[in-house]
């Protein structure tokens, strides 16, 4: 290759990245939306990119580079959805169970949706309004949710309610009409309302409330306090727990759960402080046999004034080190 020819790619490489590298972390929050695992989140982020570079001496600027990116990583999800399919939480399969003593089986063959650290899709601190928007659009509910829309009417109410889309736009990217993109969004919305909670609901995460009931409920978890658990759970509370298929409704249930499949002993579990998808969140660790604490499941919450809501309790021991949680105590 001529030195000439060779520089010029150089530079137009050097170019691409100091321009697209910006939006390599709103991409990825996008990429989560679509998914609902961030592992795969980050693979289609990977694959956004290869393809915008391989394209970028052809990218004429009719549109922003951002929304160009924004075409090339929405189609790289479809095609995902497609050959992969949608990630649910248990409560979106099938109804709860109310026999908390009977074992729990793993479905380890079911893609369940994945909790994201916030660390990693982290809004611009600078600006509070992003900084909620963000977290509300990335709540294990919310992804959830769009998690039951068919694949065009998530792309359609990701563009137009998150992003802020024109119709137009979105009409351009899926090779359709305004009208088709109205409809395909009204539909969108009102199935969303049907499966995502009330967001007024949840109480802030910097709300001192929250944080002493947060103190409390890991105190309970490590002293084995089953009466002190019922206190802190809604009377309807929701616990759900990926990888298992069964999940239960009712304060009494749960902590009958926790107290016959769990059965802890004081000291037996500890509670490490994270935040996940705009909640809070703990990395919960279990004792073994030689003393040492190991971790056991990621729990993450949802809190309202009347007490937590809803737990998320993954076992997903190897997902730790990217909360920065460690692998023992």
């Amino acid at each position: 290759m001529p030195n000439n020819m060779a520089n010029s790619t150089m530079a137009s490489e050097h170019d691409f990245q100091r321009l697209a590298d910006p939006y390599r972390r709103e991409l990825l929050a996008h990429c989560y939306r679509m998914l609902g695992s961030i592992h795969d989140a980050e693979d289609l982020v990977q694959e956004t990119y290869l393809r915008a570079w391989r394209s970028y001496d052809n990218f004429e600027g009719r549109s922003s580079l951002r929304t160009w990116l924004y075409r090339i990583a929405t189609n790289v999800c479809l095609t995902a959805i497609d050959q992969r399919g949608n990630r649910p939480m248990p409560s979106g399969l099938g109804a709860p169970s109310d026999e908390p003593e009977r074992p729990v089986v793993a479905s380890p063959e079911v893609p369940w949706l994945e909790p994201v650290p916030d660390t990693v899709l982290g809004a611009d601190a600078a600006d509070p309004a992003t900084i909620v928007a963000a977290r509300e659009t990335t709540r294990l509910a919310f992804v959830a949710a769009l998690q039951h829309l068919p694949a065009k009417q998530r792309v359609v109410l990701i563009l137009r309610d998150v992003l802020k889309w024109r119709a137009a736009e979105v009409a351009e990217l899926l090779d359709t009409s305004t009208a088709a993109v109205n409809s395909a969004l009204q539909r969108a919305r009102a199935q969303l309302e049907e499966n995502a909670p009330l967001r007024d609901e949840l109480v802030e995460p910097t709300d001192p409330a929250q944080r002493d009931l947060l103190e409390k409920y890991a105190k309970a978890f490590e002293d084995a306090d089953i009466a002190g658990l019922i206190e802190l759970f809604k009377q309807d509370v929701i616990w759900e727990m990926p990888p298992h298929l069964d999940w239960f409704v009712g304060a009494r249930d749960v902590v009958r759960l926790i107290e016959v499949q769990c059965a802890p002993t004081p000291g037996e579990l500890r509670m490490v402080p994270s935040a996940a998808n705009g909640q809070p969140a703990f990395g919960l660790y279990r004792r073994g046999d030689d003393g040492v604490h190991r971790p056991y499941q990621l729990q993450v919450l949802s809190v309202t004034a009347d007490g937590v809501a809803h737990v998320s309790a993954f076992f997903y021991p190897e997902m730790f080190p990217l909360f920065g949680l460690p692998e023992q105590l």
